[in-house]
């Protein structure tokens, strides 16, 4: 950064402190405030979409990949022949197919459908913020300039020309910040109403995403039904898996110290 550079930046600094505390007029614009309050909010909104989307997408990879790996554990269970050791192997085939689908499904019509457009959507917010950090810094500079202005009418200085300089000055820089203010409170709106026409779509690609991945798992699943027994109630099987530890308990070994 150059000197002249950091004085601005300094000089900004010191006159926004002067502002907030009330040593200096401040230009305010009630319109301008509120059009970007409600743009950080949908900014925050959309950063906030584009993460939880990612991370759904991620989830889902790493829900299908866990199914498998326990596929591939409770494989290693059972002998060869064994019945349930048939129906191991016909769930891991299962569960692989879903994690395939899952897989296509999430790198193809789920990225292209929803993570790309908000994506592409979040990307031109950092340009706006900029833009607005800019109408901000036009801002101080023309207050800044004002409370000169005034100081050489209140206490006019030895030289004559100094008051015409500074008012030329602080004209320019009223113009340079009106017209970029008028051009944000114009345009923002438009931004932030377009947020509902423009995520739409990704809404209903989410759904449908989330519809098709609970239907394929559904029927995928649904067909091993037939290879385990019929249900029981939780007691049931509570029963049974007591029976077995309590078998384990009377093992001779289990009373070796």
């Amino acid at each position: 950064m150059s000197w002249s550079g950091f004085k601005k930046n300094l000089n900004r600094a010191t006159t926004s402190v002067r502002s907030k505390t009330g040593g200096l007029d401040r230009t305010t614009d009630r319109e301008f405030e509120e059009e970007e309050r409600r743009f950080k909010s949908l900014d925050q909104k959309v950063e906030r979409l584009h993460k939880e989307a990612m991370g759904y997408s991620q989830s889902v990879k790493s829900m299908t990949g866990s199914q498998l790996k326990i596929a591939s554990t409770i494989d290693q269970f059972y002998d060869d022949g064994a019945p349930m050791g048939v129906y191991g192997v016909k769930y891991k085939e299962a569960v692989g197919k879903l994690e395939q689908q899952a897989q296509d499904e999430l790198d193809t019509a789920y990225r292209i459908a929803v993570l790309e457009p908000i994506g592409r959507y979040a990307s031109y917010f950092p340009e706006i913020n900029e833009a607005m950090r800019r109408r901000n810094k036009k801002l101080l500079d023309y207050d800044a300039a004002r409370s000169k202005v005034r100081k050489l009418v209140e206490k006019p200085s030895e030289d004559s020309t100094k008051l015409p300089r500074a008012e030329h000055e602080a004209n320019a820089l009223r113009e340079a910040y009106e017209t970029m203010n008028a051009q944000l409170t114009s345009e923002l709106p438009k931004i932030v109403d377009s947020r509902v026409a423009y995520l739409d779509p990704s809404f209903e690609a989410v759904v449908k995403s989330q519809l098709s991945f609970a239907q394929d798992a559904h029927n995928t699943l649904e067909g091993l039904r037939q290879f385990f027994p019929p249900e029981t109630e939780g007691y049931e099987l509570e029963a049974a898996a007591d029976g077995i530890l309590q078998q384990m308990r009377e093992l001779s070994i289990c009373g070796l110290s």
